[in-house]
Parts: structure tokens; sequence; C-alpha cells
């Protein structure tokens, strides 16, 4: 039988909506979607490069609380409202993440909850 466990870290903004701010059963962590919010004032961070450093900073927190870390993720899903910042997501996640880099997809969207211009979720497998 399956072990299931809720994450819950001030250090990532609450959820805006009926979700938790990630899952584990077993050795996999289901890391839900994250925008540009500032998870002390609950409000949108400006421009994109520091929506998307807000966004791997939130993961970053969700996935520590879940007793992993970024090395721990396996797939990523980015959306962007402008593919035109598909460079600038490269870029930045070069910061957060080490070779070999995890699965990922980078999907165009027309709009994004709270206005965001970029949000990720991801998936964690950890060891222990």
């Amino acid at each position: 039988m399956s072990n299931k466990k809720f994450i819950q870290t001030p250090d990532a903004p609450a959820a805006i909506g009926t979700y938790s701010q990630a899952v584990r059963v077993d050795h996999t962590v289901y890391l839900s979607g994250q925008i540009g919010l500032d998870p002390t004032s609950m409000q949108m961070v400006d421009g994109i490069d520091a929506q998307i450093h807000r966004v791997f900073q939130n993961m970053r927190a969700v996935a520590t609380a879940a007793g992993g870390s970024m090395d721990d993720v396996v797939k990523l899903n980015i959306f962007l409202t402008d593919l035109g910042n598909f460079a600038r997501v490269n870029e930045i996640m070069a910061t957060y993440f080490h070779q070999p880099y995890p699965a990922r997809a980078a999907v165009g969207v027309a709009s994004l909850p709270r206005g965001a211009l970029v949000e990720a979720d991801g998936v964690m497998y950890l060891q222990d």
C-alpha cells in the first residue's frame, strides 16, 4: 500500500486554489505549479526574469519541505504566455539545476493564474 503525504511550507506561496503544494507517494513527489508569487506578500513579482527566479525559488522551497532538492527533480513542465521568453527560462533554469537536467516540456499558453508570465510544475524522485 502506498504512503501518501501532503507537503506544505510557508517558504512557498500558499495554495490559491483547491490543491496542495506537493503530494508525496512513496518515493515520488508531485510538485504543484508555481508562479512568480512572493510567499510573504502573496504578490506577483515584476518582470519575466524575476518571475522565472521566483518560480524556481518557490519550487526549491517545496522540494526541500518534501525532503529533497532540485537535483531530485526528474520531470518539469514549463508554461509560458510568450514563448519568446524560452531562452531566458533556459538561462535562469541552469542556475537552479545541474546536469544531467530533468526531462522537460515547455508549452505556450494563452494565460496563467494571477497574470503570471511563467509557471512550472514537476515530479521528484527520492531515494529514501
